[in-house]
Order: C-alpha cells, then structure tokens, then sequence
C-alpha cells in the first residue's frame, strides 16, 4: 500500500515571535493581504455575499410512545474473535476429569473442539451418566488416558446442535395466576436421545477391549488427606 502524500503546511503572512504576538501590525497586514484593493475596487467598502439557501428538512413526527426508563443500548463489539489454542495435552479420545459442574470429578472422553472454543465430550453416558455436553477446558485435567475413537463420526455436532429451543410466554388466565407457578419438566428430545446411543455403542466397544478402563471411567475422581496435588501423575 502506497504511503498518503501530506499536504504542505500552510505558511503565515505574519510569523509569530512569541505566542499572540506577530511580526506585522494590524495596518501592515491590511496593506500585505490586499484588503485596500478590494475595498477601493468595490466603492471604498467590503463587498456582502448573501448567504447560500438552507434546504428545510421535513419535521420529524414525535413519537407516541416513550419508554419509562431509559433503553440502554447495547455496545458494538470490535473485537475480532481468534479461535481458542487447545492444550497439546488434550487429543482426540484423551479422557478428561471434569472440574466443575453438575458431574464434578467425573471422567469424560474428548471427542473435538467446537468453533466456540468448547470441548465436545461424553462419559460415556451409560457408563457414568456424563451424556454428550460441551466443557471449557479450563475445568478439566487431562490424562494419559486414551480411547481409540478413530471409528466415531462426530460431524453432526456443532454449537448449534446444543442452542436452547426459546419458549413463547403464554398469557395465563385468572385462574392460573392465583394457582401459581407450575414447575414444568424439561423434556430431552427423542433426536437427541438417538444420537447419544449412536455415540456411546460406537465408544463401548474400544473401551470394552482394554481391561479395567470400563471400571476407570465409572470411577469418580477426588482427592483425600495426604495427597499431594503438585506430585500427582494422572493415568
């Protein structure tokens, strides 16, 4: 790209000494500006320029509704997103302990990275109840531990697929407003249901062929008295 070309500075007919204080004086500029020879070219007086038409703009209707409180609007993010770095301890098929959360010191196998930056990982579920869900990686530790999933196609599975379905408010009824509010039940699609049975009957079979790792995953993770974390291996 080329480099912009500045403009030269524009140059003062009165240089000044010090600040406020010129070279010329006032009638020493009058005569170097030329001002006495377009005052005598036009009578001996400065000439008046009308000024130039305003084009009027069309009068803007008031609004006829004005919110109580002041709407707060929400600011334009620039940031540019950068995908997240994934830890070069965590490959496809490490199993994970999970940190935090409902399944706190529970394992979980790796399947990918999100575009989120999320990790994509399951228990299985039908080992220890972990069912297909998205983690920061922030929140769990990394084993040596390792689950062949070279078979497993999770393609399908994207940020999208975990969005949550909004829900209209319905307008209740007297009748309902003095009952008060009904716990509603979540319902698990059946589409999702599927789609971790699919996952955990591709994963039981590599994880059924490696003695006692079944037994590993089901095992929750904690720490006890005496142990040091700092010294801690984890398999």
């Amino acid at each position: 790209m080329a480099p912009k070309e500045r403009r030269p500075r524009a140059i003062s007919r009165n240089p000044e000494l010090i600040r406020g204080i010129g070279k010329y004086s006032r009638s020493k500029m009058y005569h170097k500006r030329g001002l006495w020879a377009i005052k005598a070219k036009h009578g001996g007086v400065f000439p008046k320029y009308d000024p130039k038409p305003v084009e009027a703009k069309p009068a803007e209707k008031a609004p006829k509704y004005y919110p109580g409180d002041d709407v707060k609007k929400p600011l334009a993010n620039k940031r540019k997103h950068k995908p997240t770095k994934l830890r070069a301890s965590i490959t496809p098929g490490t199993v994970l302990i999970l940190l935090a959360g409902r399944f706190m010191g529970k394992r979980a196998v790796f399947l990918k990275q999100l575009p989120s930056g999320l990790l994509l990982v399951t228990g299985p579920f039908k080992i220890n109840g972990v069912p297909l869900r998205r983690v920061n990686q922030s929140y769990v530790i990394a084993t040596s531990t390792k689950v062949d999933i070279s078979g497993l196609d999770v393609a399908k599975f994207d940020d999208k697929y975990f969005a949550r379905e909004v829900q209209k408010k319905k307008k209740k009824s007297e009748g309902e407003f003095f009952e008060g509010e009904k716990e509603e039940t979540k319902v698990l699609p059946q589409l999702k249901k599927d789609d971790q049975k699919a996952v955990d009957s591709q994963l039981l079979k590599p994880i059924e062929a490696v003695p006692e790792l079944l037994a590993y995953l089901a095992a929750r993770f904690s720490l006890r008295s005496g142990m040091k974390p700092h010294e801690l291996v984890f398999l």
